[in-house]
């Protein structure tokens, strides 16, 4: 695109190309520019998305009220004279809120004697919410609540969109509603999201180093930093469609050669699950295993040739196991299997029988030590 808009700190490069293209929509394109659209639409789902969230942000002037329609005209007018040309004469903004000021407010922005700089730094100044009242309006949150779930306790969770939570044990959440987005942010612990579908208002779950999108789906997250083995973020879908994005990954993976750096976007559907490392760095996508997306809904933890200390570790993440392992080779030993964590006697009756070990109760705890 030939046409350039001033630079701003808070805009990435795909909000500000979707910004060049709403305002040259918004001026008419002629054919070569609506083909040049149609290719920049096709290329990236993102880019439909970021182009609907300016058009979203621009019919919020419909809502505007009195005296942020003030603001925008003087912050337009100041803007306007700094720019113009001496022989251009700079007309009055309409400050009449409502649809017909939104019309004369595009014939008046995109006549030639407006320089496209003006045009450009309206409408940033009405999406950066440190200059116009109606911006710091659109940000405030709907709805904001966080949820904790007690150890060993899982707790159910309804949001006012219709959307579902299920928090398994010793799981942090918070949820912020905005009106034109969704966010939840997962601190510790893992959690099962039924979103109700609203593809005006997508969500974001936020946990470590990854944000996943969705429109409306079922799916689970994990992030249990406090785990040695499992302090990345796993992400596993059931129903619909789900993005994942790594918000460091891509940092991490700069400058290998092309093919052999992890992607630091994958989309996910039914029956896959992703995982990144603590930095964020993807891994393969893979078959969620035959226990299911989340086997905790059930009350079942389940091992897949885990390492006993990162096994033990799950458990206690449920209630004291009072099990100790200080041998190294005896924590490094592989378990696979499907347990109850609230039935943990049954599990320490049968872990003599799968593994080479042997317990020994003392001072109130029980240390597994390796087979005489």
């Amino acid at each position: 695109m030939s046409q350039s808009f001033p630079a701003d700190s808070s805009l990435s490069d795909l909000e500000r190309q979707a910004l060049e293209w709403f305002v040259r929509l918004n001026g008419g394109l002629s054919l070569p520019e609506e083909r040049a659209l149609q290719d920049w639409l096709a290329a990236d789902p993102a880019h439909g998305v970021a182009l609907s969230r300016w058009q979203g942000d621009w019919n919020l002037l419909d809502m505007l009220p009195r005296e942020g329609v003030e603001a925008l005209r003087r912050e337009v007018a100041a803007a306007k004279a700094a720019q113009r040309r001496p022989e251009a004469p700079v007309d009055s903004v309409p400050h009449v809120p409502g649809s017909p000021f939104r019309r004369s407010f595009w014939r008046r922005l995109t006549g030639e004697r407006v320089p496209r700089a003006a045009l450009a730094c309206a409408v940033v100044m009405m999406s950066c919410g440190s200059y116009l009242a109606w911006r710091h309006w659109q940000l405030q949150p709907l709805y904001a609540q966080n949820f904790a779930s007690e150890r060993g306790q899982q707790l159910r969770v309804e949001l006012p969109d219709g959307s579902r939570l299920l928090l398994d044990t010793a799981t942090r959440a918070e949820a912020v509603l905005y009106r034109q987005r969704r966010e939840v942010r997962l601190p510790e612990g893992q959690a099962v999201f039924s979103i109700k579908g609203d593809p005006s208002c997508p969500l974001d779950v936020l946990a470590g180093p990854l944000r996943i999108t969705v429109v409306g789906t079922r799916f689970s997250v994990r992030f249990t930093p406090g785990i040695s083995g499992r302090n990345g973020v796993q992400v596993a879908v059931e129903e619909g469609r789900v993005r994942v994005a790594s918000l460091a990954g891509a940092q991490k993976t700069a400058g290998l050669p092309i093919g052999e750096a992890p992607p630091a976007v994958v989309e996910l559907t039914a029956g896959q699950q992703v995982a990144s490392d603590a930095a964020g760095v993807l891994g393969p996508v893979a078959v969620i295993p035959v226990a299911g997306m989340a086997p905790w809904r059930d009350n079942r933890v389940s091992f897949d040739n885990t390492p006993l200390d990162q096994a033990l570790a799950e458990f206690e993440r449920y209630g004291d196991t009072r099990l100790k392992v200080g041998d190294q080779a005896v924590a490094a030993l592989r378990l696979t299997g499907t347990f109850d964590p609230r039935q943990l006697d049954n599990f320490i009756r049968v872990l003599p029988q799968v593994l080479p070990v042997r317990l020994r109760e003392q001072g109130g705890s029980i240390e597994i030590l390796p087979q005489k």
